[in-house]
């Protein structure tokens, strides 16, 4: 069962992404995803049943999350406005793996056997490939990885902190609603005046229909992924979640990118280190 969470998690997480990346200014919509997902996730908080937070450490690691959540989400936007759509999901996703790993043998003292260090080094070596361009390829952008980058520390930030919350005793709904409520505002300081309205009232409804769809993709990732992570642990939840690379790839193709033979062979080894270092 956390397999099959984890697994439909990345699916509908590379589809969100890939709503985002389709937005004329993605650094603008990501507030109204954000502020749809609370919404969802505020709902699906008041429908759990227990305690929410068993214990003050609990809280504060969801807050921590919070916080991680919203460099992620704005430097996501940032980088999607900046690189393309596959090359920004590889190099997130990928490089908050090759955080989370080590971290979760050092700190959380999670296994990590010969399987899991051939897997980081395909993770690696996939990273290397899908951000390099030969001669008369198209330039990937540098401010665009930078910001892929940023997002893949803010990745592996929530994901260590939503581990140690659900092991202080959260309840997988309110942590990621109080993780929301917490990113939000960090995500609107962060847009410094752009959400000045430029299109008419029509234009504005469909936009916002369009954000409470990603919103909902998103909340529906995030909760299956908590669940899959209070089973699976730290590293391998977000290994499994990472074969998002995969459906990334494919989605790139609908949004009418074509990556090189380089970015794609990179995705490709991202994605078998990802299955490599689960242990599958």
């Amino acid at each position: 069962m956390p397999v099959l969470a984890l697994l439909a998690s990345a699916f509908l997480h590379a589809f969100w992404n890939a709503l985002l990346k389709r937005e004329r200014a993605p650094q603008v919509a990501v507030a109204g995803v954000l502020a749809f997902a609370l919404l969802f996730a505020l709902g699906a908080a008041l429908a759990s049943r227990g305690v929410a937070f068993a214990t003050a450490r609990a809280l504060g690691w969801g807050l921590a999350a919070g916080l991680f959540e919203g460099l992620y989400f704005a430097t996501l936007a940032a980088a999607l406005a900046r690189a393309d759509y596959g090359v920004v999901y590889t190099v997130a996703r990928g490089g908050a793996m090759v955080i989370v790993w080590p971290a979760a043998a050092l700190l959380l003292r999670e296994s990590v056997g010969v399987g899991g260090v051939l897997g980081a080094c395909l993770v690696g070596a996939g990273l290397a490939l899908a951000t390099i361009r030969r001669p008369g390829e198209r330039r990937v952008s540098r401010a665009g990885l930078a910001f892929a980058a940023a997002c893949a520390a803010a990745i592996g930030g929530y994901h260590l902190c939503y581990d140690r919350a659900l092991a202080a005793g959260a309840r997988p709904s309110p942590l990621f609603a109080i993780a929301l409520a917490t990113a939000l505002p960090l995500v609107m300081v962060s847009l410094r005046g752009r959400l000045r309205p430029r299109e008419g009232a029509a234009p504005r409804s469909r936009a916002a229909l369009r954000w409470a769809f990603a919103g909902l993709l998103c909340t529906g990732s995030f909760l299956l992924f908590l669940f899959g992570l209070e089973a699976a642990g730290a590293g391998v939840a977000l290994t499994l979640r990472n074969t998002s690379i995969v459906f990334a790839q494919g989605l790139a193709l609908g949004l009418g990118e074509r990556p090189t033979r380089a970015q794609a062979t990179g995705a490709a080894l991202v994605a078998a280190g990802a299955i490599l270092v689960s242990g599958w």
